[in-house]
C-alpha cells in the first residue's frame, strides 16, 4: 500500500513539474481562455496547436488560420484577443510590481487584434509596447484595436 502512495506521488510531482521543466522553469505568462478552430503555439521551434486552458510563455509566437480565434489572458490580466489569420510573438513580459518591474512587448507580425490593459497598463502605462512592422506604438490608454495586412 505504501509504495502504491508513492507511485501516485512521484506520477503527481512529474505532471506538476513537467510543464515548467519544459520550459527551463520560467514560469507562464498567461494561458488561452479560449481557442477556436485551427491556432498554434511556435514555442524553441515546435508547432503545437493551441487549446483552451494552455499556457503561454514569453518569446512564443500565436499564430491562427482563416478559421482560427483565441482570447489570451496575460498574469496581470491584459487581454489580448487575435483573429483570423494574425501571427502576434510575445517579446517581452515582466510583472513584478512589488518591485517596480513591470513591461510588456508585443510583436504583431499580421493579421487583427484587440487589447485591453491590465495592470502592467495601469500601473506603469509607458512600459506597455505594441510592436507591427511598420511603428511601434506606446500604449497610454486601457483598450485598442490593430490591424497589420501584407504590403
Amino acid at each position: 500500500m505504501r509504495g502504491s502512495i508513492v507511485s501516485v506521488y512521484a506520477c503527481l510531482a512529474v505532471f506538476l513539474v513537467a510543464p515548467a521543466y519544459a520550459q527551463g522553469g520560467v514560469s507562464p505568462v498567461g494561458s488561452v481562455k479560449i481557442a477556436r478552430g485551427e491556432a498554434v503555439v511556435v514555442r524553441n521551434g515546435t508547432v503545437q496547436p493551441l487549446r483552451t486552458g494552455a499556457l503561454i510563455f514569453e518569446g512564443d509566437a500565436l499564430r491562427t488560420a482563416a478559421d482560427g480565434s483565441i482570447g489570451v489572458i496575460f498574469r496581470d490580466d491584459t487581454r489580448l484577443s487575435l483573429g483570423p489569420e494574425t501571427e502576434i510573438r510575445i517579446d517581452h513580459f515582466l510583472f513584478a510590481p512589488g518591485e517596480g518591474k513591470l513591461s510588456l512587448v508585443l510583436r504583431m507580425l499580421k493579421g487583427v487584434a484587440a487589447y485591453v490593459s491590465g495592470k502592467i497598463g495601469k500601473l506603469s502605462p509607458g512600459s506597455v509596447h505594441f510592436e507591427t512592422p511598420v511603428a511601434t506604438v506606446g500604449i497610454r490608454g486601457t483598450q485598442f484595436a490593430a490591424q497589420v495586412t501584407a504590403p
